[in-house]
């Protein structure tokens, strides 16, 4: 019997599982958004934080390397069917969240998967997050409480969301997801 590749059909399809039900998320997080950068700005790294789910989902579960960026990818055209006036920066927050999921997991040669790796990523990415919009924003022009919040939410967000896509993870390798799919 021949052994399956890394990217096989099931592990395809899994993804692409994830990335619909994801995406989908995603596409909502893209209707609200310019309601909360209209009102209440501060929460808006928050939101985007949401986006981490799609890779952290496909690594716990499949535990192979480019299961994070590919899912990220298709999420975000799922998501982009959702919100079109969105889609370059759902595609680019894909390649970048997925991309920094993937260097996190190359670095440890794609073999722990402890939770303290997936943080790593999630704290990452709500850096870069923090950084990136903070300068979009014009977060100077706001006050210093909402600065301070806007920061750490910012970071906190994709933390947040990270611990909730792992326990989603959690539940379907329990469900048997992941069985014969490589991990």
């Amino acid at each position: 019997m021949a052994r399956p590749t890394a990217l096989s059909t099931r592990v395809l399809l899994t993804c692409a599982a994830i990335g619909v039900a994801t995406g989908l998320l995603g596409g909502v997080a893209g209707w609200i958004t310019p309601a909360v950068i209209a009102g209440f700005a501060v929460v808006y790294g928050f939101v985007l934080g949401v986006h981490v789910i799609p890779g952290i989902i496909a690594q716990e579960v499949l535990r192979l390397p480019w299961v994070a960026l590919l899912t990220h990818v298709l999420a975000a055209l799922v998501a982009s069917a959702m919100a079109p006036w969105w889609a370059g920066r759902f595609l680019g927050t894909a390649i970048l969240f997925g991309g920094i999921q993937e260097l996190v997991a190359a670095l440890t040669r794609y073999r722990v998967w402890q939770t303290w790796r997936f943080f790593i990523s999630a704290v990452v990415i709500g850096v870069v997050v923090a950084v990136v919009v903070a300068f979009a924003a014009h977060l100077s022009a706001l006050p210093l409480w909402a600065q301070v919040a806007y920061l750490v939410l910012a970071v906190l967000g994709p933390v947040l969301w990270t611990a909730i896509a792992l326990a989603v993870g959690a539940a379907l390798r329990r469900a048997g997801v992941a069985r014969r799919v490589g991990a």
